[in-house]
């Protein structure tokens, strides 16, 4: 065997990109689809906040429990307060998450989770500045109300971005994922309260 086919046989095949960028993508497909909810009327200013609330509540969610791998299932359950939000009039998610916020918040207390510093107690700030961004939407009209939460998407894309960096308090693939959505559905928020 020469020395080419002898590396050749040592060298895994390439593998595709897609499996590792599905976070990417899902996170894409995603916030465009919210984004496309909010341009046709499907939903307003204050469900896209709630949107915003979800992801500070995985974030405090996965620091109080003290496990990155938390950051899915918790996901998975804002996704389906939320759809219950958009399924079923009266219901507003927004109330069952600020209770979720004090559970998991009291819970890591609770357990010690006082530190390090950019766990649960960063988290817990980060909750107050998106709840801040909540009612700042509630009380403002358009396009301002839009251009808060659009905003406040876009610091949250940034704050994704320093979590995967730092492989801290989130899964990375969650980290990426939100960070897509966040930056997609911000954008479009802004530009759609502009033209609006």
């Amino acid at each position: 065997m020469t020395a080419a086919e002898h590396a050749a046989v040592r060298q895994p095949p390439r593998a595709s990109a897609w499996p590792a960028r599905w976070p990417t993508v899902a996170g894409i497909a995603f916030g465009a689809a919210l984004a496309a909810a909010f341009w046709f009327g499907v939903s307003d200013t204050a469900q896209v906040a709630q949107v915003l609330t979800a992801a500070g509540f995985v974030y405090l969610g996965a620091a109080a429990l003290g496990r990155r791998s938390a950051a899915w299932p918790l996901f998975g359950l804002t996704f389906v307060l939320l759809g219950v939000g958009f399924a079923v009039p009266g219901f507003d998610p927004s109330w069952a998450l600020l209770a979720l916020v004090v559970v998991v918040g009291v819970y890591g207390l609770v357990r010690g989770k006082v530190r390090p510093g950019w766990g649960l107690p960063l988290q817990a700030a980060a909750m107050a500045v998106v709840v801040g961004v909540a009612v700042a939407v509630a009380l403002l009209g358009q396009p301002w109300a839009g251009l808060v939460v659009g905003a406040g998407l876009l610091a949250h894309a940034a704050w994704d971005v320093h979590h995967l960096r730092a492989r801290r308090v989130v899964s990375s693939s969650l980290a990426e994922f939100c960070c897509a959505l966040d930056a997609v559905l911000g954008v479009g928020v802004v530009v759609m309260s502009f033209a609006g």
